[in-house]
């Protein structure tokens, strides 16, 4: 029995998963519709995309979401593939986003083989991406206060007399003393 590939192109967002799908080989594909993201929504799509002869391929936008759908599909041994938003071809003056068109253009994109995906990390290492970005921010949050700090100062013709090391000990200590 020959098998078909139907490509699955699902726009992701926080609460809700738009979904379409472009069959094998040519046509339009086709929107099937909007649902939660939960675990028991996803497992009910892929029961009802599901047939006998029917192999499916899921593919969608890496965002702020992360990469839990994709764990979720290759749990239930689908394959899936995370693309990077930035290599998605874009048709000129194609300003309008709507998650149902999103859907229907990854289907059509994934199927054509124009997607690149992007690499997932596992669990453990996403965690110590999440941290090292936390830990870039906060210092940049830092570094942008500080800087605040020295030009109001500095605009005001406030600086210490003696030569110290910026934000260090003794500096600080001359900005506690300021009235």
């Amino acid at each position: 029995m020959k098998t078909i590939t139907k490509f699955v192109g699902l726009d992701v967002s926080k609460e809700s998963i738009a979904v379409a799908v472009a069959d094998e080989g040519r046509g339009e594909p086709r929107y099937i519709g909007m649902f939660p993201h939960t675990v028991e929504a996803v497992r009910s799509l892929v029961h009802r995309l599901s047939a006998d002869g029917v192999e499916l391929e899921f593919c969608y936008e890496a965002g702020p979401t992360g990469y839990g759908l994709y764990r979720l599909l290759h749990a239930m041994d689908m394959p899936c593939t995370v693309v990077a938003p930035s290599l998605i071809p874009v048709r000129q003056g194609d300003r309008v986003k709507t998650d149902k068109r999103d859907a229907l253009r990854l289907a059509q994109l994934f199927r054509a083989g124009e997607l690149v995906g992007v690499f997932v990390p596992n669990e453990e290492n996403e965690s110590l991406r999440d941290l090292v970005r936390a830990r870039e921010d906060v210092v940049e949050d830092r570094t942008r206060a500080r800087h605040r700090i020295s030009k109001f100062l500095l605009r005001h013709n406030r600086y210490p007399e003696t030569k110290l090391r910026a934000w260090g000990a003794m500096h600080r200590r001359w900005l506690d003393g300021l009235k």
